[in-house]
């Protein structure tokens, strides 16, 4: 079935009040920044960024099927392209994404906090989806790029837009979310990261509270009862005129309130309190933080206007996020293995969660509990502290053998006792051997770090351990 239009040349040309060169009736049914991404019918914007020049590949992407390119005026690439030239293709990304936003009536979530952004923003597109047209951010598209990009792409007839909105410095959330102007802004949670560039982690939470610069007037403000930072969320939101705030948590003063959690291995069973109203359902994905940031999912359906319990029970069909815990079950000629791919990112908030699920995995007969961690990036001057202190995560989850990558986990390979101790190596490459020979029939491997880290070959090399290579989920 055929895309329907997004741009036409005439809508584009409008929004970004750019000139029309070489085609005049051109329509696109998508945006692309990413020539390698490409697909037929995109609209290619030739973003200039800090390692390479999108303009260098408008040659590439028409050949590969693109409508148009938007590129810069001083540019004049060879061929007979259909062009939008404009004085800056980045602003013009935005002014697509305003022209975007303001010709669609949907309900806009945005999200941020340091850890669950991804996941969050993942439940909403899944429970909202089956209620109306949904869009949503695409993988982690959550910069100064992605979150223009993705209001691009948002079709007219959206009824709900669901935004992830992230950063690594003050003040770079500020801009996105006037970008955005959401009805509805989530803050997960605040946690020490990127403290290579806080003060503290108020700090970090100041700057996460600057989603609410972009709330509309009369939203919904939904933020974590159950932290440190909470007044100071609190603060930020009440600046905006006639804003709710909704709080959950554990907390008994928590406005969504986790009566109980029984966890499983492949979910669990979920009880709230929401505004007075007990709810009951199940998650097809396992941990207490899933549960959590369930309740600011179900908080923002509320606040959107769509069905609670429609969107309770569609929990059940959650899917994991490749590199944030997707669950493999594979055979291999050494036996059964469970492989949980947590490679994509790590912070000791979101290592601490993922180590105390894994301690409720249950392995086969004679299996263990592997952890294979590598190194928290831009943890700052404690970030040997922070990566030592998972020694007692790691002991309170009773995992049974441990591998770790990265100058900092040497820190925490000290503090291991000896018979915790799988393998260490100062780079993720020095662990595969090391990996191979220590695994075997029954073990539930989890594998975790910062992407700079490469934990992602790790779980590769576990994967083609696999003997029949269609039983992978992707």
């Amino acid at each position: 079935m055929s895309q329907p239009d997004l741009w036409s040349a005439e809508q584009a040309a409008r929004a970004t009040k750019g000139n029309l060169v070489g085609g005049q009736d051109w329509t696109a049914t998508g945006v692309s920044i990413d020539s390698r991404s490409l697909e037929p019918g995109d609209l290619f914007v030739a973003i200039v960024g800090p390692n390479s020049d999108g303009h260098d590949y408008v040659e590439k992407a028409m050949s590969a099927g693109a409508a148009a390119a938007l590129v810069s005026q001083d540019v004049q690439p060879s061929g007979d392209f259909a062009l939008l030239q404009v004085p800056d293709t980045l602003k013009a990304l935005n002014a697509l994404g305003f022209f975007a936003r303001d010709r669609s009536k949907a309900k806009r979530i945005a999200i941020t906090g340091s850890v669950g952004k991804t996941g969050t923003k993942e439940m909403l597109r899944t429970v909202l989806s089956g209620q109306a047209p949904t869009h949503a951010s695409f993988a982690s598209y959550n910069n100064l790029w992605g979150v223009p990009l993705t209001l691009a792409r948002m079709p007219a007839d959206t009824q709900y837009g669901i935004f992830e909105i992230g950063m690594n410095h003050a003040g770079e959330i500020t801009p996105l979310t006037k970008l955005v102007r959401p009805d509805v802004a989530i803050v997960t949670t605040v946690a020490p990261v990127h403290l290579e560039f806080f003060k503290d982690v108020d700090d970090i939470g100041r700057a996460k509270a600057e989603i609410f610069n972009g709330l509309k007037a009369g939203g919904t403000a939904i933020i974590n009862g159950d932290i440190d930072q909470t007044g100071i969320l609190k603060e930020a939101a009440e600046l905006v005129p006639h804003a709710s705030i909704v709080t959950f948590g554990e907390g008994p003063a928590c406005d969504v309130r986790l009566l109980s959690y029984e966890e499983s291995a492949l979910g669990g069973a979920v009880k709230i309190d929401l505004a007075g109203t007990e709810l009951s359902y199940e998650l097809s994905l396992p941990g207490r933080h899933v549960a959590l940031n369930s309740l600011s999912v179900l908080a923002a359906v509320s606040a959107s206007g769509a069905d609670v319990k429609d969107a309770a029970a569609a929990m059940s069909d959650l899917q994991a996020v490749r590199g944030r815990g997707t669950r493999h079950e594979i055979a291999t000629s050494r036996g059964d293995l469970v492989v949980i791919d947590e490679s994509y990112n790590a912070n000791p908030a979101s290592m601490a969660a993922a180590i105390e699920t894994l301690g409720k995995q249950t392995s086969g007969k004679g299996g263990r509990r592997i952890a294979v961690l590598g190194d928290m990036l831009e943890l700052g001057p404690r970030a040997n502290e922070l990566h030592a202190a998972l020694a007692e995560n790691l002991a309170d989850a009773e995992i049974d053998l441990v591998f770790l990558a990265g100058p900092h986990m040497k820190t925490l390979w000290e503090r291991l006792p000896q018979d915790q101790r799988g393998g260490y190596g100062e780079a993720s490459s020095d662990l595969q051997e090391q990996i191979l020979e220590g695994v075997s029939d029954g073990d539930v491997i989890m594998v975790k770090g910062s992407l700079g880290s490469r934990m992602g070959p790790i779980v590769d090399m576990l994967l083609d351990l696999s003997t029949d290579k269609t039983a992978l989920r992707a």
